[in-house]
């Protein structure tokens, strides 16, 4: 049933214009990369989290987002064959006020080390049984199916450090310049959308070719 429910939605985001085909698998050069078409630079670069040696791939996502989820499987087989000095990281845009409450959560889970647990079982509950997670109330009830006591979880969503991680997301979507969801930054320098990439294979393949020019400049020589 779920791969059903992701080729549903694999369908709509073609439609919509998002990605072009799934098949037809391509590479990308450094040679045949154009700034503007394929990716876009992003100035000045901003700073990344990971550490030296390591290039930071990050996704600007909302659970929210229908192409996001359909985009999901295909991100989650990517992570398994991404070079070594790849480091993945999200972004949970607040661009409404129920993507507010989900990056609320998203880093409250982040905070309590449920993360792990809970990510893909967020797009399932809003994507396959239609509980949109809405209400502070709602979150609730969701993180208590993860051993989340009430008391926990209130003081958590309301932490200080649960709004500064929000603020800083916030901020780093904004100076990235990311208007729409998924969109994928390498290393603080490069934006870089499905509709550039015209098939999900091209688009990794994208990825890959500048997370390996970074890598590549950042080696001794």
């Amino acid at each position: 049933m779920r791969l059903k429910a992701v080729a549903v939605q694999a369908a709509l985001l073609l439609a919509a214009g998002a990605v072009g085909p799934l098949l037809h698998a391509q590479t990308a050069g450094s040679d045949d990369l154009v700034d503007g078409r394929d990716y876009q630079s992003i100035s000045p670069a901003q700073p990344t989290s990971v550490p030296g040696g390591k290039v930071e791939v990050t996704e600007v996502f909302m659970y929210s987002c229908p192409h996001c989820y359909a985009f999901e499987p295909m991100l989650q087989d990517w992570e398994k064959s991404k070079a070594d000095y790849v480091e993945f990281v999200r972004l949970p845009a607040s661009w409404n006020r129920v993507a507010k409450l989900h990056a609320q959560a998203y880093y409250t889970a982040q905070v309590l080390g449920k993360l792990g647990e809970m990510d893909q079982a967020f797009f399932h509950e809003f994507h396959v049984q239609h509980n949109f997670l809405d209400t502070t109330d709602k979150l609730r009830d969701f993180f208590g199916r993860y051993g989340v006591d009430a008391k926990t979880f209130d003081k958590t969503f309301d932490s200080p450090e649960v709004r500064a991680k929000m603020q800083h997301a916030d901020d780093l979507i904004e100076r990235y310049g990311v208007t729409g969801t998924p969109s994928l930054v390498v290393n603080g320098k490069y934006l870089t959308m499905g509709s550039m990439a015209g098939s999900y294979e091209r688009w990794f393949a994208i990825v890959d070719e500048l997370a390996k020019r970074e890598h590549d400049a950042a080696a001794p020589n």
